[in-house]
């Protein structure tokens, strides 16, 4: 017959379960120790009270690096919202008391994101919880996923043409590709332009490794229109920047667009597909009053029920138009 533990285990159990998920998370004893502000040792032997306890192995330890068994990935999974609820009682209780005065959010974004999708939201929301410490992490795409695998942000908010299976994604916003010119240029005048009008001129794109540029990459290929990148710039503003003084032109979404730019603009849905933007989370992600509240004033209506919510993380397989007739 098996014994029971000890009753001091039990009473230990949110403290084994925090050091336990800790280390999940950061991937060693020793930050989890520096993020507790415990002693390597003190975190080792939570570990190991829970793995007498449920008489497993949770973690594969090569050296400083650990990984979770499958086992401890199953606990991970049970003991991670636990934990993380547990760590916000004091903010959920105010939040439900009606009291947000206090905390912190942490959102991962893109500059494009930044600049064009949040400002409004953000401001209102310092305006009304002025208490919360905001910070916004301006990341590229595979930054801000590591980032919320890790938990160092509540939530990001992006645009993702896929999904990966620990990620939910919801689409809150959807923007047009257009081409934009100088005014003055020879194609600003037109309303309809196709990629063999546009192959002639040097295309002003951002960084080779960022999606953009992958994009307009297949959507030539597919169309056996041969182009030329006349300047590779990072962010919207500067691209724009050197459109306006006709060192090329460019394809961008609507969303860097706004009602002081002198740029011509010419829609491509017949060539692109739109870019949707919308809030990314991990996975069984726990989240904080203040987060949940920041999403409710971007998205009205986010935590509403849906009739398939499966449909929020399906991977956007028409990332390319089909070919214009």
């Amino acid at each position: 017959m098996t014994s029971h533990p000890p009753v001091y285990y039990k009473q230990n159990r949110l403290k084994q379960l925090r050091a336990f998920c800790y280390t999940a998370q950061h991937g060693t004893i020793s930050r989890a120790a520096e993020k507790l502000f415990l002693s390597q040792p003190s975190v080792s032997l939570q570990i190991q009270a829970l793995e007498r306890e449920f008489e497993t192995t949770l973690f594969e330890r090569r050296g400083p690096h650990i990984r979770l068994t499958p086992e401890g990935k199953t606990l991970f999974a049970l003991a991670h919202p636990l934990v993380a609820e547990m760590d916000s009682l004091a903010d959920i209780f105010a939040a439900h008391c009606g009291n947000l005065e206090s905390g912190e959010l942490n959102i991962a974004a893109g500059e494009s994101t930044i600049l064009y999708i949040l400002p409004n939201t953000v401001k209102h929301f310092a305006q009304q919880y002025p208490g919360i410490q905001l910070k916004l992490h301006n990341v590229t795409g595979r930054d801000g996923l590591s980032m919320l695998r890790a938990d160092a942000v509540d939530f990001a908010v992006g645009s993702m043409l896929e999904v990966p299976e620990d990620i939910n994604y919801h689409p809150a916003f959807t923007y047009e590709p257009l081409l934009i010119t100088a005014p003055d240029h020879p194609l600003a005048n037109k309303t309809r332009v196709g990629l063999h009008d546009i192959s002639p001129y040097g295309l002003i794109l951002p960084p080779r490794h960022l999606s953009t540029w992958r994009i307009v990459d297949l959507v030539f290929q597919q169309h056996n229109v041969n182009y030329r990148v006349a300047l590779e710039a990072g962010g919207w503003e500067v691209i724009k920047k050197y459109v306006e003084l006709d060192l090329g032109v460019s394809i961008v979404t609507s969303i860097c667009i706004t009602e002081h730019d002198t740029v011509a603009q010419i829609p491509l849905d017949h060539y692109f597909p739109k870019r949707s933007y919308g809030i990314v989370l991990r996975q069984g992600k726990f989240l904080a009053p203040q987060a949940k509240r920041f999403i409710e004033m971007m998205y009205p209506g986010f935590f509403e029920p849906h009739e398939n919510p499966a449909q929020d993380r399906e991977v956007l397989r028409d990332t390319v138009a089909p070919p214009a007739e």
